[in-house]
């Protein structure tokens, strides 16, 4: 079963400025995007909070192919926002500096460079169907979820487990997690949605059972009371709660009664819902245009963003025998011809922040590429020159009879696709773009038809790129090996290896900052753009927040009555 998150360019077809490119002219975590388009990071708590009131919220819709609201099953950004409210994890990511927090475990001793996880698991806690929080329940969770991967190896839980050896119960209060090999970044994994901790109850569900929410059953300050894919979900505040982590601004109840969410396909819809009050918050998949910024906020609305944590809105090669891309030289000029300022500045606004490397700079470790990633058609066409690419009669390239001429595969057609095809054309390449559906997507990778397509995964982590390029536990074993020769397979696969079995902070940067300029220097990560998470609120919604994944955090919002 194939879960393989489509690339989705957050701006669909909106506007598109008809120019031609030729008419146109290392961080352990760096700060979130900002500006005057993409607006701050969190909505300010002005005023006495208030208790009571229902949250009206308006997400783009989910679909077949992500209806779950299970933490270790789905991917989808607007349920792991759900989840982030309804199920708690054993610890907590400060989305300011990455750093990890206790939450239901009060402490944590790694052991064996991080094939052992010792949690001392805090008092009081219980799951909403009136269940303790105890080791037995910590390790029937990750015990199931282990499991899971029997039946469906591309959960996305998966690559946050990777070499799971099991769980012991120590007593009451304390559980060690053990690794077949060392895991070094299952710390940062505790405190993601993906491994929040479930009641044990929820285990006797099957998996379908549970993608629909039946039996879904968390320790956080909401509960879940429906879900209805493509039509919307609501929450509930529970009674009692009082084990926040202290990221959070208060301590006891949520103050919000309820949380409806409604599903709204069109962005003027959701725009328009918001600024004539029918809802209090209106979430889109892809940015707002300025236009809409601009009509947000003279609503008195207020536009919110975070840059998502993990790898950048990126193309990926197919690297296989008879493609294009397999030649060094053909992959260095696309990326030299990829001008992403201007993709920036005209997909999304002069202020949005143009992409640095192969990791948005929202995560841990992100080391920026800029140098290595700048527009130079010049070079680009000296390569292919010195490559034995000629310019042909239609301006482009020839090399032994053959066109130059790259597959770009997506699943719809946005003014940014149009954008890039423009750029590449510009020294000679011709990307013919390849409309598929999200269904035909997994056959279109399995049988190498394209040569760039897309695919991103959250988390705040750069471990998170195995996910996409370590054919041993990829979404997509089949992206993951087409996009690295195997010489470069090599290289890359001993960076992984060396990133996720080293605990020692300042070693796994370098590492990583490794990687990422081999990535970028190889051709094996094409980043177009940082991928940036947005919301606007009402001017009566108070104390909203972004976590470490730009996740929304529900539990200190407050309503004006």
């Amino acid at each position: 079963m194939t879960r393989l998150a489509p690339l989705r360019p957050r701006g669909r077809a909106r506007r598109f400025v008809a120019v031609t490119a030729a008419a146109l002219s290392t961080v352990l975590l760096a700060p979130s995007c900002g500006g005057s388009q993409t607006g701050a990071g969190s909505v300010s708590q002005s005023g006495e909070p208030k208790s009571g009131g229902t949250l009206n919220l308006a997400f783009w819709p989910d679909n077949a192919a992500f209806a779950c609201v299970d933490p270790f099953q789905t991917y989808w950004i607007e349920h792991r926002t759900v989840i982030r409210n309804f199920a708690d994890s054993l610890t907590d990511q400060d989305p300011a500096t990455g750093k990890i927090v206790p939450w239901l475990a009060t402490s944590w001793k790694i052991a064996g460079s991080g094939k052992s996880y010792t949690f001392t698991l805090r008092d009081g806690v219980t799951f909403s169907d009136g269940t303790k929080l105890d080791a037995a329940a910590v390790k029937t969770s990750f015990d199931g979820d282990a499991a899971l991967l029997k039946d469906l190896p591309t959960a996305y839980g998966g690559v946050y487990i990777a070499g799971y050896a099991g769980t012991d119960v120590i007593d009451d209060h304390t559980v060690r997690v053990r690794f077949s090999t060392p895991n070094a970044a299952f710390l940062q994994a505790t405190s993601t949605t993906n491994l929040a901790i479930l009641a044990p109850s929820s285990y006797t569900k099957t998996p379908e059972q549970r993608c629909l929410g039946d039996g879904v059953i968390g320790s956080g300050p909401f509960t879940l009371d429906s879900y209805k894919p493509t039509e919307g979900l609501a929450l509930s505040r529970r009674p009692g709660y009082a084990w926040p982590s202290g990221l959070n601004t208060h301590t006891g109840e949520a103050y919000l009664d309820h949380i409806k969410v409604s599903y709204v396909a069109e962005d003027s819809v959701r725009v328009g819902n918001l600024t004539s009050g029918a809802v209090d918050v209106a979430w889109p998949r892809n940015p707002f245009t300025p236009e809409q910024v601009a009509q947000l906020q003279g609503s008195g609305d207020t536009v919110v963003s975070r840059s998502l944590p993990g790898p950048s809105s990126a193309l990926y090669p197919n690297t296989a025998a008879g493609h294009a891309l397999a030649d060094d030289a053909v992959r260095q000029a696309v990326q030299k011809a990829i001008d992403r300022t201007t993709y920036a500045a005209t997909i999304y606004g002069h202020d949005y922040p143009v992409v640095q490397g192969p990791y948005d700079t929202t995560t841990p470790y992100a080391a920026t590429q800029a140098a290595a990633l700048a527009y130079d058609p010049a070079g680009a066409k000296q390569l292919l020159d010195a490559d034995g690419w000629t310019i042909g009669p239609d301006d482009i390239r020839v090399k032994d009879g053959k066109r130059l001429s790259l597959v770009y595969a997506i699943t719809s057609e946005t003014p940014g696709d149009v954008l890039l095809q423009d750029q590449l054309k510009q020294v000679g390449i011709d990307a013919q773009i390849k409309v598929s559906t999200v269904a035909e997507r997994p056959s279109v990778i399995a049988n190498g038809g394209y040569d760039l397509i897309g695919t991103y995964y959250t988390r705040a982590d750069p471990g998170v790129l195995q996910w996409i390029l370590d054919p041993a536990i990829s979404g997509s074993k089949a992206l993951a090996q087409n996009s690295q020769t195997p010489a470069a397979a090599t290289t890359v696969k001993a960076l992984f290896t060396t990133g996720i079995t080293d605990t020692d902070e300042t070693r796994r940067a370098k590492t990583y900052a490794q990687l990422q300029q081999y990535l970028v220097v190889q051709g094996i990560s094409f980043p177009v753009f940082e991928r940036v998470q947005q919301a606007a609120f009402s001017p009566k919604v108070h104390g909203f927040r972004y976590t470490s994944e730009a996740f929304g955090s529900f539990y200190d919002v407050w309503l004006d009555s």
